[in-house]
């Protein structure tokens, strides 16, 4: 049973009280929950930006240079930076305390880094959770920077209200990334490093794109902003764009297929969360073994899950 006073702490301000509860999340998901379920009614006030794009393209540089900008325009600021971790020890191997030292003594700023554990995406499986906890807090924007895998790191359009596709000049996988699917995710595309030669062809690519990917739908092009994080240039003009294209979104009802998203990564990291690690690995040595097909394997794991005991057939 969550301590009720945790949540009037978090509620209050209080950020021993927010640490505790997101550690709470990340080691407890069953007090996790419970202690979302009573924060909850007090979430949806915060913009939540998800930063993704690969690597190189300067995503901390970035993010930093944001909460710099939101903090001169008096906003409070949380971030949660996904670090890729290590397949065996699951730890992070990158920082935020390195790439972010700056904010740290910055009472109106709260950081914290999450490991991938290994997961596909580049998405922490507490993050969503944790992005709710931030919000209840009473954060004005969270900030939600990935990995940087390249073409698979699209999971982060699944938990924010806004994704910025972040895009360097003379990455030669740039545009392969983009027809891979992060083109579909994109509501901005900020160009980083745009005083560096080829930022004009860059920008041309991804308006190539977008025409071919945009014939058959009647939406707008994401928007193309040039900045030079080291330098600040262009970062008011990007959350402007963030901030409008949040209330569009809120204009046109799409808070219920963002949460369409959202629930459809919560039910399945919910059911996987029910399959013992030790079942699909035995189901998998099944297949491996050519006793079953993959498809009895998933149907097997299916009604593991829904049960909730026994083993598979």
């Amino acid at each position: 049973m969550v301590n009720g006073s945790l949540t009037e702490r978090v509620l209050a301000g209080d950020l021993r009280a927010l640490a505790r509860g997101a550690s709470l999340i990340e080691s407890d998901r069953e007090g996790g929950r419970e202690l979302l379920r009573d924060l909850f009614p007090r979430t949806g006030r915060a913009i939540t930006i998800g930063i993704t794009g690969p690597p190189g393209a300067g995503k901390s540089t970035l993010v930093s240079a944001l909460i710099r900008t939101l903090r001169e325009n008096g906003k409070s600021v949380a971030v949660l930076a996904v670090d890729p971790s290590s397949s065996f020890s699951s730890g992070a191997i990158l920082g935020d305390r390195i790439r972010m030292q700056e904010h740290h003594s910055d009472p109106g700023v709260f950081i914290r880094s999450m490991a991938t554990r290994g997961q596909l995406g580049g998405i922490a499986s507490a993050t969503l959770d944790l992005a709710l906890l931030l919000d209840a807090a009473g954060w004005d924007f969270v900030l939600i920077e990935t990995v940087g895998v390249g073409q698979d790191e699209i999971d982060v359009a699944r938990l924010a209200d806004v994704t910025i596709v972040v895009l360097v000049p003379g990455q030669g996988d740039d545009i392969q990334a983009i027809k891979a699917g992060v083109m579909e995710v994109a509501d901005i595309f900020a160009i980083n490093k745009a005083d560096l030669p080829g930022v004009e062809r860059l920008e041309q690519e991804i308006r190539f794109v977008q025409s071919l990917s945009g014939k058959n739908r009647d939406v707008s092009p994401a928007p193309i902003h040039r900045v030079i994080a080291t330098k600040g240039q262009g970062i008011e003009e990007l959350l402007s764009a963030a901030v409008s294209i949040f209330e569009e979104k809120g204009r046109a009802r799409d808070r219920a297929g963002i949460w369409t998203a959202r629930i459809r990564e919560m039910l399945r990291e919910r059911l996987l969360s029910a399959v013992p690690k030790s079942a699909i690995i035995e189901q998998s040595d099944r297949v491996a073994r050519r006793e079953v097909d993959p498809f009895a394997a998933v149907e097997n794991l299916i009604r593991l899950a829904l049960e909730g005991k026994g083993e598979p057939s």
